[in-house]
């Protein structure tokens, strides 16, 4: 299927740190490789995303003190879940996998690199606020409706998705080309906002 010039693709967060024996693996993270590049033929705007980190970055975990990973503070922009260590900028973790045929991305919008504050969102820093300037590269394009695939459904794509709902752009996830962590039902919960925002999830 070729989808029309209006149309982008964009690639969430498909890095060693996300699949398996990564930091922070998503089950079968790896398992979405081959469909994701055979759909990146049949895009004329392909974005991919790719988390970035500082060491001292305030998700982590291990630079609060007593801090657990997978729990949840309070941080000035809200609640904010603590992660183990990941995607270091400049470590292989932080690289994308090795599989993903990256030569055909457009643009690559590296996010989460400000120490303060973390960032889900294709187009938005936690704070829903500070934009990543995603949205402005594709209207100048003319691009009116996305397709989503990546990692991890429930968290970096569902954000993603529902922040271009609320721009204005029709939303496809493709949950056959996305895994998730599903963290304390974080899954049921980002396909329920997903849903309610129109986001169409298709397989």
């Amino acid at each position: 299927m070729e989808y029309p010039d209006t149309t982008a693709l964009i690639v969430i967060d498909v890095q060693n740190d996300f699949c398996p024996s990564g930091a922070l693996a998503v089950d079968d993270g790896d398992g979405i490789l081959a469909r994701i590049n055979a759909l990146t033929d049949h895009f004329a705007i392909r974005v991919f995303t790719q988390d970035w980190h500082p060491a001292d970055h305030s998700s982590f975990a291990d630079n609060h003190r007593n801090g657990e990973a997978y729990s949840t503070i309070q941080m000035p922009y809200g609640a904010q879940v603590l992660w183990p260590r990941h995607c270091v900028q400049g470590t292989k973790g932080a690289e994308f996998h090795t599989r993903l045929a990256t030569d055909p991305a457009d643009l690559i919008i590296r996010k989460g690199f400000r120490a303060a504050i973390d960032s889900y969102s294709a187009f938005f820093e936690n704070d829903h606020k500070t934009p990543t300037g995603l949205a402005g590269y594709l209207r100048e394009r003319g691009v009116t409706d996305l397709v989503m695939v990546g990692l991890a459904t429930d968290f970096c794509v569902r954000f993603s998705a529902v922040d271009g709902a609320k721009l204005g752009f029709g939303v496809t996830v493709l949950e056959g080309a996305c895994r998730a962590i599903d963290l304390d039902g974080s899954l049921a919960a980002a396909r329920q906002e997903m849903l309610d925002y129109s986001v169409i999830l298709a397989a």
